[in-house]
């Protein structure tokens, strides 16, 4: 990646024993960008006024809570459009933290785990819906039930296999399980629920996703990543399971008096595919931009829009219906908003990537400790800085200029199935039904040019996104198509 322009370069103090410095701030093609196209949404006011509101956050969180160190990344389609370090990788050497600074990512390689499946699947290699046992002969966990059926590859990636969340007490002892230790263990285990019954989070499921990337390619994991997602996304800083130049130093919790454990680098040997990739905010943008290319695979479009829509749709929902998951993204509804993404926690390191798939923008926080609480970080970075870079980014809208004759359309409808009637309001026409409930949130006919209307409604029930029109006869309007079907007016 080249360097395109200055976004904005600035010193910021907090403290944590030391002073800690904030670092580096660049607008950065990612793909075939202008630098034109950067540079306005780098330099935009609002932007700018967003990147200083947050960074003010960012430093008093660092200072009365004692952070370490973080780093950040806003992204918008094929552009970093804005990345920073705050504090210190390394804190006793006062190495500070910056966009290039590499992160333990955790859980983000489920992400990883699961464009890989997809990748096969558009090969023909292999189907969502086969049982795991038709590549890995030796799955054989105990059911919960005598009836449940074969897990599937799709519920490995979906937590809805009801497989046990872990291989064991790695996250306790830090002795992460071999391959040939999952193996063995499987056998022995049992499934607290059957498969697509409820959402339940589990890392041994993606062990075995990743498992099964193995036996269909032929390739270890790390091979296979490096092969088909980072040297196509040009990600040259990351990695999987190596203690490589440039890593974080990671930080424990916190302790009542102050201190931080120094966490010494852990191998998540077999369980890899669950948690053990490492990457940084310059890295993790490329994977970002990729979710928002369309077209066939090829090059850097990993996987076809197919793919990447199938993967961010939700396909099983937390109890509550709060949050779900896709296939291998976590999906989450804010403010009417839906976003895409994953966290991480690896010992010494929290991470959390969020993307609005609507407005093309995504950010990335990586956090050197483990009570940092990046999913909150990344919440204040996407409303702050995210909405801004939306905002200036945003297409304008092609508006039909409003026609005062289209009043005409106003009026009763009848059909069999029921009434409609149209009604004129300033510069508008809107859809509702005279013997519904309430006319809150009624339908909108968006002028499309030429008499013709595109319905807009919050819901899909009906014939949402279709095309509306008038007939006329003899000076009058007589029929309402709405779709396929028409209601005839109800004259005067």
């Amino acid at each position: 990646m080249r360097s395109s322009s200055f976004f904005h370069r600035r010193t910021a103090f907090a403290r944590l024993g030391p002073a800690l410095v904030a670092f580096a701030l660049f607008a950065t093609p990612l793909a075939s960008q202008t630098t034109g196209a950067v540079s306005r949404v780098a330099n935009d006011p609002d932007v700018q006024g967003a990147v200083r509101l947050f960074s003010a956050w960012l430093e008093g969180q660092i200072a009365y809570r004692g952070l370490p160190g973080i780093a950040v990344g806003v992204v918008a389609d094929q552009e970093l459009v804005w990345s920073a370090g705050f504090g210190f990788a390394d804190v006793k050497e006062k190495v500070p933290m910056t966009p290039a600074t590499k992160f333990r990512m955790a859980s983000h390689s489920k992400l990883f785990t699961a464009t890989a499946i997809m990748q096969l699947r558009e090969q023909g290699k292999l189907r969502l819906d086969d049982p795991v046992s038709k590549y890995l002969p030796w799955f054989t966990v105990k059911p919960a039930g005598d009836d449940d059926g074969p897990i599937t590859i799709e519920q490995l990636l979906t937590h809805s296999s009801g497989l046990p969340r872990e291989a064991g007490d790695h996250w306790s002892s830090n002795n992460f399980p071999t391959a040939d230790e999952v193996k063995q263990l499987i056998a022995d285990r049992q499934a607290p629920f059957p498969p697509a019954t409820r959402w339940k989070y589990s890392n041994l499921a993606y062990t075995i996703a990743g498992m099964v990337v193995e036996a269909v390619s032929g390739q270890s994991w790390a091979s296979y990543l490096q092969a088909n997602i980072f040297g196509p996304l040009g990600m040259t800083a990351s990695s999987v399971d190596q203690p490589v130049p440039g890593l974080t130093v990671g930080y424990g919790r916190r302790m009542p008096d102050g201190t931080r454990a120094v966490i010494p680098f852990i191998d998540a040997r077999g369980m890899g595919a669950a948690t053990g990739l490492t990457s940084n905010v310059e890295d993790m943008a490329k994977f970002v931009s990729a979710q928002f290319r369309k077209g066939p695979r090829g090059g850097t479009r990993i996987l076809s829009t197919g793919s990447l829509r199938e993967m961010h749709r939700v396909r099983s929902l937390e109890n509550n219906w709060t949050t779900g998951t896709g296939i291998g993204f976590g999906v989450n509804r804010y403010r009417d908003k839906v976003y895409v993404g994953h966290g991480g926690g690896y010992l010494g390191n929290t991470t959390n990537t969020s993307i609005q798939l609507d407005s093309k923008v995504g950010v990335i926080v990586l956090t050197n400790t483990n009570d940092s609480d990046p999913g909150t970080i990344a919440r204040q970075l996407m409303n702050t800085v995210g909405e801004a870079v939306a905002k200036a980014t945003a297409a304008k809208p092609v508006v039909v200029a409003w026609d005062p004759s289209w009043a005409r359309f106003a009026g009763l409808y009848r059909g069999a199935w029921g009434d409609q009637q149209v009604v004129a309001l300033k510069d508008r026409l809107v859809l509702i039904t005279p013997n519904g409930a309430n006319v809150e949130n009624p339908t909108t006919l968006e002028p499309l040019g030429g008499g013709r209307f595109k319905l807009v409604s919050p819901s899909g029930g009906g014939a949402v996104g279709e095309i509306v029109r008038f007939v006329e006869e003899g000076g009058r309007v007589v029929r309402m198509y709405v779709g396929d079907g028409y209601t005839n007016r109800v004259q005067d």
